[in-house]
Formats: structure tokens, sequence, C-alpha cells
């Protein structure tokens, strides 16, 4: 009945503003969570080269984009330069790690690692998840041990990485349940811990759902006991939203779970004797674009 709290910060406004919320919010809940952190400079503005891809201007028009992160972040990497996050910010990503809270990798440059790794090179790969890497030591003297793609988006150059790298474990995928990843027949030894649950930008707004009963019907996916990693983001469930994410920890401690970080997930598991599953790119209802999913069959 462990459900691990998975914290993704895009931005430089998720870090200045939504970290400090929900840090106040998961201490008044007495929880502990994992918060992966952009590293590198918001380009958020420069998202918006995606209006052509299927799917994105509904997702825009359903959850709110403007009053979630502002106008000043959406013109970011194009009318105003982007902020380094990581070396404005770093005081309070180290805020983060001295309350007991796990700190990991989201990524170096968001947008670009959203719109480019599907089809990056090696070494444009490499070079991204290095400088995220070396920020993270920068910022807090030590290595990273986990790794959560932005948006799952994932290449096959970048599982091999997340074991030559040394993370210990990393959620880069959404799927049902903790698993090896097999890409292109090649096993990757550090294990993924999935997204289980859906995201609250992925149902508000569609099928009746919105803000007043997304909690509602995110605990009815709970009910039955089963192990999950939900994921949320500092930019949404730490500024307006902070409300249902609020809804959420209550609801999940009633109906028995303990809410952890990724790291005490990870330990309850048998890491190296998790079943083999290969890793696919495909959609799923919400969300624009192609996400690395774990396949149901076993490899």
């Amino acid at each position: 009945m462990n459900l691990a709290l998975k914290i993704d910060v895009d931005t430089y406004h998720g870090t200045r503003d939504g970290v400090q919320q929900l840090l106040r919010l998961l201490d008044r809940h007495k929880v502990m969570a994992t918060f992966l952190f952009s590293l590198g400079p918001d380009h958020t503005g420069r998202a918006l080269r995606r209006v052509f891809r299927p799917g994105f201007l509904k997702k825009v028009s359903r959850t709110s984009v403007v009053s979630n992160y502002g106008i000043k972040t959406l013109l970011y990497g194009t009318l105003l330069p982007g902020p380094d996050i990581g070396k404005r910010c770093a005081p309070l990503m180290r805020a983060v790690r001295d309350a007991g809270h796990e700190a990991g990798i989201h990524t170096n440059d968001h947008v670009a690692w959203q719109d480019h790794v599907l089809t990056a090179s090696d070494e444009w790969t490499s070079r991204e998840m290095r400088l995220a890497n070396e920020r993270f030591q920068a910022v807090f003297g030590t290595r990273a041990k986990t790794h959560g793609a932005a948006g799952w988006q994932m290449n096959p150059h970048a599982f091999h990485l997340t074991s030559e790298m040394g993370f210990d474990y990393c959620s880069d995928t959404r799927g049902t349940h903790p698993f090896i990843p097999v890409i292109g027949g090649t096993t990757v030894p550090c294990p993924q811990l999935p997204t289980t649950l859906p995201t609250l930008d992925e149902l508000i707004g569609r099928d009746g759902i919105d803000e007043q009963n997304v909690a509602q019907y995110l605990l009815q996916l709970t009910e039955k006991p089963a192990a999950h990693v939900y994921t949320l983001h500092a930019e949404l469930e730490g500024n307006r939203l902070s409300p249902v994410f609020d809804a959420l920890l209550s609801g999940w401690k009633a109906q028995g779970y303990n809410l952890t970080t990724m790291h005490d997930y990870a330990k309850a598991l048998n890491l190296s004797n998790l079943p083999r599953h290969a890793v696919v790119n495909a959609e799923i209802p919400g969300r624009s674009g192609t996400l690395a999913l774990q396949d149901t069959a076993l490899s």
C-alpha cells in the first residue's frame, strides 16, 4: 500500500513559488515526497511551437495554462531570456533536501528535452543528461540517485544512460508496476518505477471532470489496494490546484496508503527480481504526443 509522490518541477516559477507551497502542504500532512528538478534554462515559451501537435491546443484550452504558469513564464525563451533555474534557485532546491525530501533530476532544459529527445542523436542526449547531472552535483554536492524524464519522453540512448550514469532507479515511463526495461531487445539494468495514475492536467476538462471533482475521481482509482506512483507538478498542485492535492493527501491517508518518496518505495521492492518489459512509444488520453509506456507483454 505504498503510494510514492513524484513532483515534477518544470519551470523557474514552479521552483521559486510552487515548491515552497508544496513543502508547507507536505509538512502539514507529515508526508515525504520526491522532487525532480529542471536544472538549466527555463524556455517554457518555446513550447508554443507544439501548436500543430495533435491534441496540444485542446490540452492548453482545458488546463488554464496562463493562470497556472503566468504570462511571464510563457515568454521565457522567446521575448524574454530564460532564467537559469539551477543558478537562481539552488538554495530553494537544497531546502527540499534539508526538509527530508528526496531530490532528483527531471531535466536540463525541459522544453528542449520534450521537443527533441525522441529523434535526437546519442551525442545530444548525452550532453543534455550530462549537463543536468553536473548541475545537480553543483547544487547538492552529491550525485543524483533518480531521474524522471520531462514529459515521459525518452529515446533508447537515454534509457541506457540511466544505467551508465549510475541512477539507482528511474521513473521515466508510464505503466502499471515496477519493471526492468528492455530497449531494442537489450536489458537496461536500471529499474523503472512508472507513473501509474493520470495527472490532473490529463483529467480536468475531460468527461465531466473539473477542479471540484477531480480528487474524487482519482480516489476512486485507488480504492482497490495497490502500489502506485502519482506524478504532480509544482506549477499546478503547488499553485491554484493546491486544494485538490490537499484533498488527495487526506483521501489517500484515509484509504490506508503510506505516502512516501520514490527512494522508500524502491527500498520496499526486490529490485533485482523485477519483471522485464519492453517500452513502447504511444499516446494516452489527455496528453498530446507519445510517451514512453511500459509494454504489457513480458520480453
